[in-house]
C-alpha cells in the first residue's frame, strides 16, 4: 500500500542586496516561478523577486537588461511632487475622490467629525486641544467610512458583470499596493489611499483584483480579461503609477 504526500511549499525568503550601475537593488529569492521587478515608494527603492533555483549571475543579467527601465522609472519617481506630512491645519490641501480640497479646521466641543463644504472645503470639526495624532485618527476614520460607502455598489456591479464573487473585501493602508487578492480565501483588500483618487481608479483596482479570481497570473489571459471589462484600464494604471510602479 502506497501513500502519497503533498509537497509543502517552502515559504522561506532569502534576502540579499547587489549594486549595479549605482542602484542598490534588494533581491528576494522565493518559491515562485518568474522574476518580478518593482520600484517601491516612498524613495524609489528597486526590488527584484526571483525563483530560488535561479543563480545570482542570471539575476544580474536580468537586472542589466532592465537598466533603462529602472533608470527611467526611478527618475520619474524622484521627480514626483511629494505629499508633505499632514498637520491637519486650516488651509492644508487634501485630495478626495480625485478632487483637491482645502481643509477648514473648526474648533468643536462635541464629537469630532468631517464634512464636505461646497465642493471646495473639507470642514474638520475637532476639539481645540486635539494633537496631530488625534486629528489623524479622526480623519482616517472619515476616509475609511467614505471608501466603505463607495465599495459595495462597485463590487456588486463588477461581480455581476464578471461572473465572479469575492467572499469578502476589506480596507487597509498599504505602502506598495493599491489592492491585493487572496485567491484561495477569495478575500480582497483595498488600499485606504484610494479614497483620494477618482472613482474610476477605485473601480479599476476592484476589477483588477476580481480578475485574479479568474486568472491568478498577470499573463495574456489576465490582460484579455481586463480589456474585456474595463478597456481603459491601462490609462487608469498609468494614473495610479504616479505612486506605485512595477514591471516584470
Amino acid at each position: 500500500m502506497f501513500k502519497f504526500f503533498k509537497k509543502k511549499r517552502d515559504k522561506t525568503v532569502i534576502k540579499s542586496e547587489i549594486i549595479i550601475s549605482g542602484f542598490n537593488i534588494a533581491v528576494l529569492k522565493k518559491d515562485i516561478k518568474n522574476l518580478h521587478l518593482n520600484i517601491l515608494p516612498p524613495d524609489g527603492k528597486v526590488r527584484v523577486s526571483a525563483p530560488k533555483r535561479m543563480d545570482d549571475r542570471s539575476i544580474r543579467v536580468f537586472i542589466v537588461s532592465k537598466l533603462p527601465w529602472i533608470e527611467k522609472h526611478v527618475n520619474r519617481f524622484k521627480e514626483q511632487p511629494r505629499e508633505t506630512p499632514r498637520e491637519y491645519v486650516s488651509g492644508e490641501s487634501h485630495y478626495f475622490k480625485g478632487e483637491r480640497y482645502l481643509l477648514n479646521v473648526i474648533e468643536y466641543a462635541g464629537k469630532p467629525y468631517v464634512t464636505i463644504n461646497n465642493k471646495k472645503y473639507i470642514d474638520f470639526y475637532v476639539k481645540k486641544d486635539a494633537d496631530i495624532e488625534e486629528k489623524k485618527k479622526v480623519f482616517l476614520l472619515w476616509q475609511r467610512k467614505e471608501l466603505v460607502k463607495e465599495l459595495p455598489d462597485i463590487f456588486n456591479k463588477w461581480q455581476t458583470s464578471m461572473g465572479v464573487s469575492a467572499n469578502e473585501w476589506r480596507i487597509k493602508q498599504m505602502k506598495t499596493k493599491w489592492g491585493t487578492c487572496n485567491i484561495k480565501a477569495k478575500r480582497i483588500w483595498i488600499n485606504l489611499e484610494l479614497i483620494k483618487k477618482p472613482v474610476y481608479c477605485i473601480e479599476y483596482i476592484v476589477v483588477h483584483e476580481l480578475a485574479h479570481l479568474i486568472e491568478k497570473n498577470h499573463n495574456k489571459r489576465f490582460k484579455e480579461i481586463m480589456d474585456k471589462f474595463i478597456p481603459l484600464w491601462r490609462n487608469y494604471k498609468k494614473e495610479l503609477n504616479g505612486s506605485f510602479l512595477s514591471g516584470s
